[in-house]
């Protein structure tokens, strides 16, 4: 049976079918961002399995290769007899065109980037946007007759039939994509779908989203005891706060300094979380364990395996001291544990068939087979913007809900080679350094987040006064993104570069070179490891 990534909500969603497309993420974006709850499907789904998700639309993505290709990818086509109001887009178009019974060929007018579109209908999926507009293609082949029943709405150069529309049964299709933002009306396109053709209301918002995870987190936890691990991010601080609102006082939050934070990290966690939400906290100090288990440890993968590992350890003895207190050694076992998974995260993590496994992500793939806890993952089906909406209407103060994404193992991956004691000190200065001269150019809006990343087996030639040095390279990631699914690299200015760059070199004395990682995700994820 093919399984999709369960998301623990109960809301029905608008089903994304995954055509292998590197904007399918984006597309189950925009239908959130239009008020609608979204969730990836593969294409490789039967008819029953998208009928048990009880979904109100289905939008079929993308994808890289011919529908008329020998090995094309196809959904059942069952699906578009479940009268569920469908939209097609690029291949996903094609594909539906195809199974309803019309033709799709190579005409040899491939269309690649800004496209000039004429609409000679608006139809409902059209409605109130204009008869010239631009949009992003990305075809070779091209629709030539349209299904019966479909009424032709636009066309293109290369396209003559570039969006279609069938009320009756409420599909339509667009050759173009309107989830990018170079279509100029592409969020209007969509809006068009849910709410004209397919007749649906925005019922997706933090609100809801709050009001049905403090009922599920109540229903799962009842009267146990829970755990979660502060990490300083903003993911297990919402977390935290939406179990903390759910059952109050069951909550003890647990910081674990893992020899791995960035400067004066566990001073904020401290200080700032505690003063906002009142909840329990519990530090406890395990660098030297964590840096003991890292030792001579190069590889990645396993790096992150090994720290999954340590916090479950840490958290489980943690667990064990704290009922020894309470009660005299006779409390109530803790049998919960918080992670703040986000959706990217399960995606990331081949949480549906036909997903690559990129990396084991910490929260979902670090974690031991023998884990002694259940989890609570209030946060499971949200995306990064959606979690800090969610922040925000809890109450938490901005710089928390604000802050610049973190992973959960910490600058042991921004480490290229073993970690050390003194590597992580080299790189905590000048991640600290970075992070200053951004905020002082105003670049915290801006920027999604910047990994500062040290190359620790490189040694790097470079003059100091009248003499050569050997001192490391580092690397500057700044990454602009909505949802950390796709990301581009930031223009920074240079001024700020210059900056960063003189700071580094001149202060912290084992790093002579300062490089620019301007690559977009994909190829490149946003960690380097």
């Amino acid at each position: 049976m093919t399984q999709t990534p369960e998301t623990g909500t109960d809301a029905r969603p608008v089903l994304v079918v995954d055509f292998g497309a590197q904007t399918a993420q984006l597309i189950a974006r925009r239908v959130r961002e239009a008020g609608l709850f979204s969730e990836i499907i593969a294409h490789t789904a039967t008819a029953a399995e998208f009928a048990d998700k009880k979904p109100v639309a289905i939008v079929l993505s993308g994808g890289p290769s011919s529908v008329n290709a020998e090995d094309a990818l196809s959904i059942d086509p069952e699906v578009f007899n479940l009268g569920v109001p469908t939209l097609g887009i690029c291949y996903g178009f094609q594909s539906m065109v195809q199974a309803l019974g019309g033709r799709v060929a190579r005409t040899g007018a491939s269309e690649y980037g800004s496209t000039a579109l004429e609409v000679t209908e608006e139809g409902a999926l059209l409605a109130g946007l204009p008869a010239a507009q631009t949009v992003w293609m990305s075809h070779r082949d091209s629709a030539e007759v349209a299904p019966e029943g479909f009424k032709v709405l636009a066309s293109s150069a290369g396209a003559p039939i570039a969006a279609i529309e069938d009320t009756e049964r409420c599909f339509a299709g667009v050759q173009w994509h309107p989830e990018v933002m170079h279509s100029e009306y592409g969020k209007q396109t969509i809006e068009n779908f849910l709410f004209k053709v397919a007749g649906l209301k925005a019922d997706w918002s933090a609100d809801s989203i709050i009001d049905e995870q403090v009922a599920r987190i109540r229903e799962q936890i009842g009267t146990k005891k829970v755990i979660c691990g502060l990490s300083g991010g903003v993911d297990s601080a919402v977390a935290a706060a939406l179990v903390h609102r759910a059952v109050g006082d069951q909550l003890t939050c647990v910081f674990v300094d893992h020899g791995l934070l960035r400067k004066d990290e566990r001073e904020q966690v401290e200080q700032d979380y505690v003063s906002a939400t009142g909840v329990r906290l519990v530090t406890v100090d395990a660098s030297q364990k964590f840096l003991s288990e890292l030792d001579g440890v190069e590889d990645p993968e396993q790096k992150r395996k090994i720290i999954g590992r340590e916090f479950i350890r840490t958290f489980e003895q943690t667990a064990a001291e704290l009922v020894a207190e309470s009660r005299e050694g006779e409390g109530e076992n803790i049998e919960f544990l918080v992670q703040g998974t986000l959706y990217p995260d399960v995606v990331e993590s081949g949480g549906g068939s036909g997903t690559a496994n990129i990396k084991s992500h910490h929260n979902v793939g670090g974690l031991p087979d023998d884990l002694q806890f259940e989890l609570v993952e209030p946060l499971r089906a949200l995306f990064k913007d959606e979690v800090r909406a969610v922040g925000r209407e809890l109450g938490l103060p901005e710089v928390i809900v604000g802050r610049q994404p973190f992973p959960g193992p910490g600058l042991a991956i921004r480490i290229v080679g073993a970690v050390s004691e003194e590597r992580l000190s080299i790189l905590r200065e000048a991640d600290a350094i970075a992070r200053e001269e951004l905020t002082a150019a105003g670049l915290d809006d801006t920027i999604w987040q910047c990994p500062v990343v040290l190359l620790a087996d490189v040694r790097s030639v470079g003059v100091a006064g009248d003499g050569r040095t050997y001192g490391h390279p580092v690397v500057l990631r700044p990454v602009s993104s909505e949802d950390a699914m796709t990301a581009d690299w930031t223009r920074v200015p240079y001024d700020t570069l210059s900056k960063i760059s003189n700071r580094i070199t001149n202060e912290v004395d084992e790093i002579n070179r300062v490089v620019l990682d301007i690559t977009s995700k994909p190829p490149g994820t946003i960690e380097w490891e």
